[in-house]
C-alpha cells in the first residue's frame, strides 16, 4: 500500500483504493452495494434521478452494506430546449426504417442544484463528486459542510483549478475513459492519462487515476505513478450488477470492442463508446445533434426498438479504452480482483 492510498483510504473510508464510478443509466443500487462489498468507495448515479429518488436508493444502500458511498451529480449549464427539426429530420430515414414512433423522452440529465444539495444534506454521503466542473461556491460551501467534495478533471488547467476551488481529491479522467468527458474549461481536449495524471498529483491532493483501466496490472501502473486510487467503470459494466443493455453487454470482452471514438450523438456532449450503426452512417461528430443533454430524445424510440432486437445500432455503447480486456465478474470480486489479483 502505498502512502498515497493510504491517504485516500484515511480520506474515504474505503477498504482499498478503488471507486467504483457512477455512470448515469448503467449504476444503481445493486452495483454500489457489490463494490462497496468488495471494499471500494461506492457510487450512485444522481443525475438522471428525482430528489425523492436519491434518497430511496441513498436508502437501498445503507439498509444493505456499511461502507463509504458516492453520490456524483452534473455541473452542466441546462440550455432551453433547442429547435430539433435538423436532427430528426437526419434520423427520419431511420425512424422510416425502425417503423419508430416517437414518444415520451427519456429523463433529463439535470445539474445540480438547491433541492439535490439539501437532499445531500439529509442523507450525509462521504463523498459528493460532480462532473462537468463544479457548482456555485454557495452549494460548495453546503456540500463540503456534510461530505467530501471530488471533482473531475480532464486536462491540467481543470485540476488546478479543482484544487483552488477546495475539492478533497481529483479525479484524473483520461482520454482513455468511456462515457463523457468531465471537460468544463476551454473545450474537449483529450488528454492522455500518463499526461494528466502527474499534473493530478501536483496539485498536492488525492489523485484518483480514471481511464483504460481494466486490471490488476493496469491499476498497479497508475500506482507506480502516484495515483491514490483509481476510478473504475467499464470494467464493472460487465458485471452482472450493472443495468446496460444486452447489446452491450455481448460486446464487452470482444475485440470488436476496441473500435471506439468520442460522440456527440448519443448525448450532444462527447462520450466515448463502441463504434455503433449512428456513429458509423452520421460520423461520431455531427452539428446537428442538438446541445446536450437533449440529443438522446429523439433516438430514444429508434434505440428501444432496436435493443428490443438485440441490436445496439442507436444506444449508448460507452467504453473505456480497455473494454476488449475486461471479464464478467461480479463486482464485489471485481474490486478486489483490481488491487488484490497478481499475475
Amino acid at each position: 500500500m502505498t502512502p498515497a492510498a493510504a491517504r485516500f483510504l484515511a480520506l474515504t473510508g474505503a477498504r482499498l483504493p478503488v471507486v467504483q464510478a457512477s455512470m448515469a443509466g448503467a449504476g444503481g443500487v445493486a452495483l454500489a452495494v457489490a463494490a462497496i462489498r468488495g471494499g471500494a468507495l461506492g457510487s450512485l448515479p444522481c443525475a438522471l434521478l428525482s430528489a425523492d429518488q436519491v434518497r430511496a436508493q441513498v436508502a437501498e444502500v445503507r439498509a444493505a452494506v456499511h461502507g463509504p458511498l458516492n453520490l456524483n451529480f452534473f455541473c452542466h449549464s441546462l440550455p432551453v430546449p433547442p429547435d430539433e427539426s435538423a436532427w430528426r429530420a437526419l434520423l427520419a430515414p431511420y425512424y422510416a426504417e425502425e417503423d419508430a414512433v416517437a414518444g415520451d423522452p427519456p429523463p433529463l440529465r439535470r445539474p445540480f442544484d438547491d433541492a439535490m444539495c439539501a437532499v445531500v444534506e439529509a442523507v450525509r454521503p462521504e463523498v459528493v463528486s460532480f462532473h462537468f466542473g463544479l457548482p456555485a461556491p454557495a452549494l460548495r460551501a453546503r456540500v463540503k459542510a456534510v461530505a467530501r467534495m471530488f471533482g473531475n478533471a480532464t486536462t491540467p488547467e481543470e485540476a488546478a483549478w479543482l484544487a483552488a476551488q477546495g475539492c478533497d481529491a481529483i479525479i484524473a479522467q483520461g482520454e482513455e475513459a468511456g462515457g463523457h468527458a468531465g471537460w468544463f474549461l476551454n473545450g474537449h481536449r483529450p488528454t492522455p492519462l500518463a499526461a494528466l495524471l502527474p499534473a493530478a498529483v501536483a496539485t498536492g491532493l488525492p489523485a484518483i487515476a480514471a481511464g483504460g483501466i481494466a486490471d490488476a496490472r493496469d491499476a498497479a501502473a497508475v500506482f507506480d505513478a502516484g495515483a491514490a486510487a483509481v476510478q473504475v467503470g467499464t470494467a464493472y459494466l460487465a458485471s452482472p450488477e450493472s443495468r446496460i443493455s444486452a447489446p452491450h453487454r455481448a460486446l464487452l470482452g470482444t475485440d470488436a470492442a476496441g473500435d471506439a471514438a468520442f460522440t456527440n450523438l448519443l448525448s450532444g456532449r462527447e462520450a466515448r463508446g463502441i463504434r455503433n450503426r449512428l456513429m458509423r452512417e452520421l460520423g461520431p461528430i455531427n452539428d446537428v445533434a442538438p446541445a446536450f443533454p437533449y440529443a438522446s430524445n429523439a433516438l430514444a424510440p429508434l434505440r428501444a426498438k432496436a435493443e428490443a432486437e438485440g441490436r445496439g445500432d442507436y444506444s449508448p455503447l460507452w467504453a473505456g479504452a480497455g473494454a476488449a480486456r475486461v471479464r464478467a465478474l461480479p463486482a464485489e470480486a471485481l474490486t478486489r480482483a483490481l488491487i488484490e489479483e497478481k499475475d
